[in-house]
């Protein structure tokens, strides 16, 4: 396993949870992970990526303002932490490993990927 995202559970509207994505070694750090998540009957959906270099961040609008993404290379690891959530924000999260290719939001465009973890959010 080269990817391994973890954190999700159950967590009512409003409150919060932070994923981590756990790689395998350093050959990671310098690479632009992103964070995607997929609703029952829907696409994969970008949320969020961190570049290998500058450690520069970008969120989807749906999420902006509200989640925080970020890297700490000792412990190979990118964080997601989601605050405010919303029971829209239900879905299998997975972080992945852009090609360096092609549109960095397109999840076509990421070549490794880790097995997903659940986020639900309730009412």
């Amino acid at each position: 396993v080269q990817l391994q995202a973890s954190g999700g559970g159950l967590v009512q509207a409003g409150g919060s949870l932070r994923l981590s994505c756990t790689t395998s070694g350093r050959t990671f750090n310098s690479k632009t992970i992103g964070w995607f998540r997929q609703a029952p009957g829907r696409g994969r959906e970008f949320v969020s990526r961190i570049s290998g270099r500058w450690d520069i961040t970008y969120y989807a609008d749906s999420v902006k303002d509200r989640f925080n993404i970020s890297r700490d290379n000792a412990k190979n690891t990118i964080y997601l932490q989601m605050n405010r959530l919303k029971i829209e924000d239900t879905a299998i999260y997975f972080c992945a490993k852009w090609t360096a290719s092609g549109t960095p939001t397109d999840p076509l465009n990421y070549d490794v990927w880790g097995r997903g973890t659940q986020v639900t959010v309730s009412s």
